[in-house]
């Protein structure tokens, strides 16, 4: 069970959440804290001042003051113009994400809400409704509004009701509206109390769950890449002096270092490895540290902005504890839009490089005694294609990667009559990040397939050595997933056996 309190949320509770159902509860200590900011809230009602989105319109219409007796249309008539779904809709675990990200900010104890409210929310985690998001649409400033507004059709109602205005959702594997779906999970859905509406939608929530769900996925990426790039030096006999502990100390880069020591480790033991007579190898093999430790390090400062977001107050405006209520902006997303441009950058360059030495592997030329296209029966070459058309793939979804890893962060247009006339576009960074890290899984897949079916022409060449340690217990589940076939084959499905592996380790949480 993991308890909120809005402070130290951590990205491996997200996914235990998002991917594995894991239960969530609010903190008890948290508890009166919040109900201290409703409080302060209601006090603050009581004075004949105007708070930004509390007792005003918003956006462009900030400066117009609502009555009391219409706040509550005032939160409904957000939700209902906000919850523009557009495009194709979010997976479950996406959403379970954003719901556990939005709760855990308003547990700090900065929005004002009722404890109800967030309690609301968790039930929807712990008992498995999960409302219908559609993924674009998102300028990522104002935050994550139709997203976020979506999600809160299904939280929410008026005194009418009406099943049409209750979005949709999912529950025990069936598709229904959202009305539907927390009566039948037996949750009560909510009329919005003054700020309730903006505390739901505003923040950059759903570029956060899917940054956090990126940062796990480009941590296992790291990890496979190792094993892919371990395997690629066995089949090409590569040299391991550029794995060198000291080598990498001299530079002093801790990822570099942690690559290298991790690789060193892999291969010890082969008799493969230094085993040809040429003094360097290609930069795919020897700069591997320096590339694969840059998205290492890369790495480490998404994971730190990222957790810093998902324990953030992100609504507009906040409460402190002595009654003051400030408008600010903590709802943009230009943080999480820079660092999933730096964190896609940084996985597809993970996958380009792999995709280099994939081609190295293949050309008679480059691969140390290699048959041309990995045909493993010579008679056959020319007959067969070998391996050929896997590398074709691969560099198809390296140029794609090129392209989707073009800064989001830097462009923006002007919304709501340029009163918001800076946008971040922190979602759609995040939705390409995603796309790259599910490119180069396939290209890690890929790399993987086609050194192991060089692995099994080199023991054939020279069948008194061995692979290392480390290596030779990945290359054995390896084959347990994909048996060595020496004639041409359906490559595509062996090596979608290797990518759905994989997969499913991605997301897989040891207890």
């Amino acid at each position: 069970m993991i308890q909120l309190t809005g402070n130290d949320l951590t990205i491996e509770q997200v996914i235990r959440v998002a991917f594995c159902n894991e239960s969530v509860e609010i903190d008890e200590n948290s508890k009166a804290i919040i109900d201290e900011s409703n409080q302060t809230l209601q006090e603050n009602l009581k004075k004949d001042i105007s708070y930004y989105g509390i007792n005003t319109g918003y956006g462009i219409f900030h400066s117009q003051k609502i009555s009391p007796a219409h706040l509550a249309e005032l939160n409904r008539n957000l939700i209902l113009s906000h919850a523009v779904g557009i495009g194709p809709d979010f997976d479950n675990n996406t959403i379970r994400a954003a719901i556990l990200i939005r709760a855990n900010s308003l547990v700090k104890g900065f929005s004002g809400v009722r404890l109800t409210l967030i309690q609301t929310l968790l039930d929807m985690l712990n008992k498995g409704v999960i409302p219908q998001v559609r993924s674009q649409g998102s300028m990522g400033s104002s935050g994550d509004l139709c997203q976020l507004a979506q999600l809160a059709l299904v939280v929410t109602k008026d005194e009418q009701d009406l099943v049409q205005e209750s979005g949709n959702a999912w529950y025990k594997g069936e598709f229904m509206s959202g009305k539907d779906a927390m009566r039948a999970a037996g949750i009560g859905r909510m009329i919005l109390d003054p700020k309730e509406g903006l505390a739901l939608i505003n923040g950059a929530t759903f570029s956060a769950a899917l940054g956090a769900i990126n940062c796990w996925y480009v941590k296992s990426l790291c990890h496979f890449a190792e094993e892919s790039l371990a395997l690629s030096m066995e089949a090409l006999l590569a040299r391991k002096e550029a794995f060198d502990a000291r080598l990498q100390a001299a530079r002093g880069m801790a990822g570099q270092i942690e690559t290298a020591k991790n690789v060193w480790k892999k291969i010890e033991g082969s008799t493969f490895i230094n085993s040809s007579n040429h003094i360097q190898d290609g930069y795919a093999i020897r700069c591997a540290p320096q590339v694969h430790g840059a998205v290492r390090d890369t790495l480490e400062y998404a994971i730190k902005v990222i957790t810093s977001e998902i324990n953030a107050a992100t609504d507009n405006p906040l409460l402190f504890k002595n009654g003051d209520i400030i408008s600010g902006g903590n709802f943009h997303g230009e943080p999480i839009a820079l660092i999933m441009d730096f964190l896609g950058i940084a996985a597809a360059e993970l996958g380009a490089i792999a995709e280099r030495r994939i081609f190295r592997l293949l050309d008679a030329n480059l691969n140390n005694g290699l048959p041309l296209m990995l045909i493993a029966d010579a008679k056959n070459s020319g007959l067969e294609s070998g391996l050929m058309i896997p590398q074709y793939s691969a560099a198809s979804l390296v140029m794609e990667n090129q392209h989707l890893a073009n800064s989001d962060a830097v462009h923006s247009l002007p919304t709501s009559a340029n009163q918001e006339d800076h946008n971040a576009n922190s979602l759609t960074a995040a939705r390409h990040t995603w796309m790259i890290t599910e490119n180069v899984l396939r290209i890690l897949a890929i790399e993987m397939y086609t050194a192991a079916h060089a692995i099994e022409i080199r023991k054939k060449q020279f069948p008194e050595r061995k692979l290392g340690e480390g290596t030779f217990s990945f290359f054995t589940f390896i084959r347990q997933n994909a048996p060595f076939l020496q004639h041409d084959s359906l490559w595509g499905e062996e090596i979608n056996k290797v990518h759905l592996w994989l997969k499913e380790e991605v997301f897989s949480i040891e207890e």
